[in-house]
C-alpha cells in the first residue's frame, strides 16, 4: 500500500527498532507478502509470523528488489544492500507505524464494526458521500490486524474523510485497531453469530467491538441491540435506529415493496420521512437503514439522503473467475475501479498460469484524489510490475494518457460501446482477461460478451474458503512438514487449474492426481509444482515423462515396467513414490514383500525414490484407533528398511485429512490434504466452524404452478401433494449430479431461506419442489447445498459420503470461482 515518503531512519525511530542503516532509502510502500511486491525500491517488508513465518520469505522479497525489512531476528543469508530493522514484535511495529502515520492527519474518520454488513456499509457510505468528500477507505475487506494498518497507511493530505472497517475474532484485538483508526464517528452494524467461537459468549464479543468507539464523538447503532449495553457506551452523542421501538432517533414504522424496491417510512425529529431502497433482501435493507441513520446523524437532509440512497448500486467485493469464449478465462471485477482494488485484482491475475497471455481491460478511475498525471503514471507502473501482456483502456482519461503505458499490445477506446464494436477485431484467444471498470462504464456488458453461455445451474467455488482451510491445516503441522494437496477427480469436483493455481501460489509442496491425463492437464495450465500420479498406466508412460509427472509404484510388475521403460529411453534417477500396504488392502507392497523390494532398489540407477507412503484406513474413527496404531508401526518398519537399502533419506507420509488432526505423531515428513481442503473433515465438529465449505451449488426456478390435492407429478406418477398447493420446477437433475435418490421428499433445497422438499422423481435435467408455503417466482435462486445446507446433510439423507456428493456434480454445471 502506498502513502507519503518517509526516510528509513525516521521509521526506525517511530517503531523503536535497532539495527544498522546501510542505505538512506525512502519508504512509501508497506509490504507483507513476497508474492505481491510493488514499488520494491520504496518498499518496507514486514516479516510477519503467522501460519507461515515471514522470515522464510525475506530472501524472496530481496530477489524481487526490496531493500528494507522489519524483522525479529537477522537472516543468515547474505543481503549486502539491505536495511534490517530489528524489533521484538513485527506486527506491533506495523501497527505502530500506521498509528503514527494516522496521527499526522486531522481528517474525520468513520469507524465501522459489527458481525455482518461492515464491508457493504463502508462501500455504500463511500457511494453516498463521495460527491462531497475525498474519501480514503479499506480496499475490499482489509479489516484485520494486518489489513487495517495497511488501509490507514493510504491516508494522504488530499483526504478529508476516512471510512475504515475493523474486524476481530477474539478478545484483546479491538483496542489495537482503535489506536490505528482513531475514529471520530462510530457505526455498529448487525450483531450476529459470526466469530462467536472466539469469545466466551455474545456479551463478551459485543463489549470487545464497542472498544472501537472509545474516543468517538458520535455513535450510530441499532437501538434494539444495545439496550442491555447502555452503561458500557462512553460516547456522548448516540444516534439510534429501530424497526421496533419508537424511542429510537430514527423509528422505521412501515415498509412496502414498490416495483422491486423497498419503500420505508420513518419518524425522525417528530416528522415523517421516507426512503426508497433499491434492494429487497433483508440484509441489504438493514444495511441501507444503517446508512440512512448515519447520514442523518451527520446532518444531511432527509430529502437529499432519499435521492442518494435510491441510486445505491450493488457491491461486489469478490473477483469472479469463469470460463470465457475462445478458450479464455475471464476475471470479472466489472463494478469496481480504484487504485487499491486494482492492485488486489492484478495480484489475482498474476496467479493465473493456464493461458500464455494476461490481458487487462480497465476503465478510467474516478475519486482517486490524485491528479490524472500522477494517477495514470502509477497505474502504468502497476501494470508493468504485474507483467500484463495486453492492455485495453476504456475512457477519455486513459486515452489521453496512453503514452504512459509501455506495453507492445495496447488499445484505447473512448467508451464501452466503442470497445464492444471492435471487440472481435482484438482476437482475444487463450488469454486470462481481467475486466475492471467503474460502474458508470457498464463493463458487465463486456463480461457477458466474453463469457461462455451456460444454463443457470452453477457451482460457486470460494477460493478464500479454500485458502482458509489450507491455512488451518498448516497451523496444525510442525515446521518443515510438507503438504501434498489432493486435486484428483477434478479437485473433488471443484475444478482443475483454478484450484491448483491457488494452491501453487500459496506454496503447497506437492499435488496428487489419480491419472496421468489429470497431471497433463495441470501442466498444460501452467502448474509447475511436483505432481504425483496415483494410478499410472503403462500405456501413457510417454506422457508421464514428457510432462515431468511422478508415478506411484505399488507392485513389482509396475516397478519392472518402469525400469524397462527408463532403461530403453536412457533415463536415470526418475522420481517415483513407493506405496506400502499397511491395511487398506487395495494397492501397495505388503510386509512380506519389503525385503525383496529392498533388494530390487539397491543400486537401481533408473529410479530415485522421492517418497514412501501408505494410507490410513479409518484415521477419523475412534473405534478403529488400535488398527490405526498398527498401521503406523507397520509403516515405520517398512520405511526404515527401505531407507537403509537406498542409502538416502526420502519423504515419508501416511496421514490423510483425518489423520492430520487426530494423529499428529504420524505427520512424518509430509501429510496429504484431501477433502479437508474443500471444507469437510469428519474428525472436526461442523459447529466449530474452523473449516469453510468452499462449494455452493445453485440453480433457479423455471416455473411455478398450482396443483390440486393428489394430482400426480413427474415420471411414474410418484409425486403428489396431500392438499392443494404449489410446485416449482427447478433447473437441475440427475445429469447435473443431483441423484435420483433425492426424489420423493428425500432431498430438500433452500428457497428464500426456507427448506422445501422434492416432489416426485428426479428427472434428467430438472426436478420439482413443494413450495406451497413460500412466495416463489420464476427466476428465483434455489440453493442445493452451501454453508447453511451442508453437503454432509445431503450425504446423510441418501446414505452416502460427502465425497460422492461433491465429485458427482456434472462437468456441464458451470463453475464460477470467487476470490475476495
Amino acid at each position: 500500500m502506498l502513502s507519503d515518503h518517509y526516510p528509513i531512519k525516521e521509521i526506525q525511530q517511530i517503531i523503536g527498532a535497532s539495527g544498522t542503516i546501510i542505505n538512506d532509502n525512502t519508504i512509501s510502500t508497506l509490504l507483507t507478502d513476497s508474492r505481491r511486491i510493488t514499488n520494491a525500491s520504496e518498499g518496507l517488508f514486514f516479516a510477519l509470523s503467522g501460519r507461515r513465518n515471514g522470515h522464510e520469505f525475506v530472501a524472496e522479497a530481496y530477489a524481487a528488489g526490496v531493500r528494507n525489512f522489519v524483522v525479529s531476528h537477522q537472516t543468515e543469508i547474505k543481503m549486502p544492500e539491505a536495511n534490517f530493522l530489528l524489533v521484538d514484535d513485527v506486527l506491533g511495529a506495523l501497527q505502530k507505524l500506521a498509528a503514527w502515520h494516522r496521527s499526522r492527519f486531522n481528517l474525520e474518520v468513520i469507524g465501522i464494526t459489527g458481525s455482518n454488513g461492515k464491508t457493504i456499509i463502508k462501500e455504500w457510505l463511500y457511494q453516498l458521500l463521495a460527491s462531497d468528500k475525498t474519501i480514503v477507505r479499506n480496499p475490499k475487506s482489509y479489516n484485520s490486524q494486518i489489513g487495517v494498518p495497511l488501509s490507514v497507511w493510504q491516508i494522504g493530505e488530499k483526504d478529508d474523510l476516512g471510512i475504515f472497517e475493523a474486524g476481530i475474532s477474539t478478545t484483546e484485538e479491538m483496542s489495537r485497531l482503535e489506536a490505528i483508526i482513531k475514529p471520530s464517528i462510530g457505526v455498529l452494524t448487525h450483531i450476529g453469530p459470526a466469530h462467536d467461537e472466539g469469545f466466551k459468549n455474545r456479551k463478551e464479543k459485543v463489549l470487545e467491538k464497542l472498544k472501537l468507539f472509545a474516543h468517538c464523538k458520535l455513535l450510530i447503532h441499532n437501538y434494539d441491540q444495545l439496550i442491555d449495553y447502555k452503561k458500557n457506551i462512553s460516547v456522548k452523542d448516540c444516534f439510534s435506529w429501530s424497526t421496533k421501538f419508537n424511542q429510537a432517533d430514527l423509528y422505521v414504522f412501515a415498509e412496502t415493496v414498490i416495483s422491486r424496491n423497498f419503500y420505508l417510512r420513518a419518524k425522525y425529529k417528530g416528522k415523517e420521512i421516507e426512503c426508497l431502497i433499491p434492494f429487497l433482501d433483508e440484509a441489504s435493507v438493514e444495511n441501507a437503514i444503517v446508512c440512512w441513520a448515519t447520514m442523518l446523524a451527520m446532518g444531511y437532509s432527509p430529502v437529499e439522503i432519499d435521492k442518494r440512497i435510491e441510486r445505491l448500486s450493488p457491491v461486489s467485493m469478490r473477483l469472479e473467475l469463469k470460463n470465457g469464449i475462445n478458450n479464455c478465462s475471464v476475471i470479472d471485477d466489472s463494478y469496481n475501479s480504484d487504485v487499491q482494488s486494482l492492485e488486489i485484482a492484478l495480484n489475482f491475475l498474476n496467479q493465473q498460469n493456464q493461458h500464455p497471455t494476461r490481458t487487462l481491460i480497465l476503465s478510467d478511475i474516478f475519486q482517486s484524489g490524485l491528479t490524472q498525471d500522477i494517477l495514470y503514471r502509477h497505474v502504468a507502473n502497476f501494470i508493468k510490475t504485474k507483467k500484463v501482456d495486453k492492455f485495453i483502456g476504456v475512457g477519455e482519461a486513459l486515452t489521453a494518457h496512453q503514452d504512459y503505458f509501455s506495453l507492445d499490445k495496447k488499445y484505447f477506446y473512448p467508451d464501452t460501446a466503442t470497445l464492444l464494436q471492435y471487440l472481435n477485431s482484438l482476437n482475444l484467444d487463450n488469454e486470462t482477461i481481467l475486466i475492471k471498470g467503474a460502474r458508470t462504464f457498464e463493463f458487465e456488458r463486456i463480461s457477458q460478451a466474453l463469457s461462455l453461455k451456460s444454463h443457470e445451474t452453477v457451482m460457486e467455488i470460494n477460493l478464500n474458503a479454500l485458502l482458509n482451510n489450507l491455512n488451518f491445516y498448516k497451523s496444525k503441522l510442525k515446521p518443515g512438514v510438507k503438504i501434498m494437496a489432493m486435486v484428483k477427480a477434478f479437485s473433488y469436483g471443484s475444478g482443475t487449474f483454478e484450484v491448483a493455481n491457488m494452491l501453487q501460489y500459496n506454496k503447497v509442496d506437492y499435488l496428487a492426481v489419480a491419472y496421468i491425463d489429470e497431471g497433463v492437464a495441470l501442466r498444460q495450465a501452467g502448474v509447475t509444482l511436483p505432481v504425483m500420479v496415483l494410478n499410472p498406466e503403462v500405456s501413457a508412460f510417454d506422457k508421464l515423462v514428457e510432462y515431468k509427472l511422478e508415478p506411484e509404484v505399488f507392485s513389482f510388475n509396475l516397478l519392472d515396467e518402469f525400469v524397462k521403460y527408463f532403461q530403453s529411453h536412457g533415463l536415470s534417477n526418475y522420481p517415483v513414490h513407493l506405496k506400502i500396504d499397511t491395511g487398506m488392502h487395495r494397492l501397495g507392497f505388503e510386509d512380506f514383500e519389503i525385503d525383496i523390494l529392498c533388494d530390487m532398489l539397491e543400486e537401481n540407477r533408473y529410479i530415485k525414490v522421492q517418497s514412501i507412503f501408505s494410507h490410513f484406513v479409518a484415521s477419523d474413527a475412534k473405534e478403529h484407533d488400535a488398527f490405526t496404531q498398527k498401521q503406523i508401526k507397520r509403516f515405520e518398519r517398512a520405511f526404515t528398511k527401505i531407507e537403509k537399502a537406498l542409502g538416502y533419506k526420502v519423504i515419508k507420509h501416511i496421514s490423510n485429512t483425518g489423520g492430520i488432526i487426530r494423529w499428529p505423531s504420524a505427520h512424518f515428513d509430509m501429510v496429504r490434504l484431501g477433502i479437508g481442503l474443500y471444507g469437510i473433515d469428519a474428525s472436526i465438529p461442523v459447529e466449530s466452524k474452523v473449516l469453510q465449505p468452499i462449494a455452493a451449488l445453485k440453480t433457479s426456478v423455471s416455473q411455478v404452478r398450482k396443483v390440486l390435492a393428489n394430482d400426480t407429478i413427474g415420471y411414474n406418477r410418484n409425486g403428489k401433494l396431500n392438499k392443494a398447493g404449489k410446485i416449482a420446477t427447478v433447473r437441475i437433475g440427475y445429469a447435473d449430479g443431483y441423484l435420483r435418490a433425492f426424489g420423493n421428499g428425500v432431498g430438500k433445497m433452500l428457497i428464500k431461506g426456507t427448506l422445501v422438499p422434492t416432489v416426485g422423481n428426479i428427472s434428467m435435467d430438472m426436478c420439482t419442489l413443494d413450495v406451497s408455503n413460500v412466495d416463489v417466482r420464476e427466476g428465483d435462486e434455489v440453493i442445493v447445498f452451501n454453508e447453511e445446507l451442508r453437503i454432509e446433510e445431503l450425504a446423510r439423507e441418501i446414505g452416502t459420503i460427502p465425497y460422492e456428493i461433491l465429485t458427482n456434480v456434472s462437468q456441464r454445471v458451470k463453475r464460477v470461482y470467487f476470490y475476495e
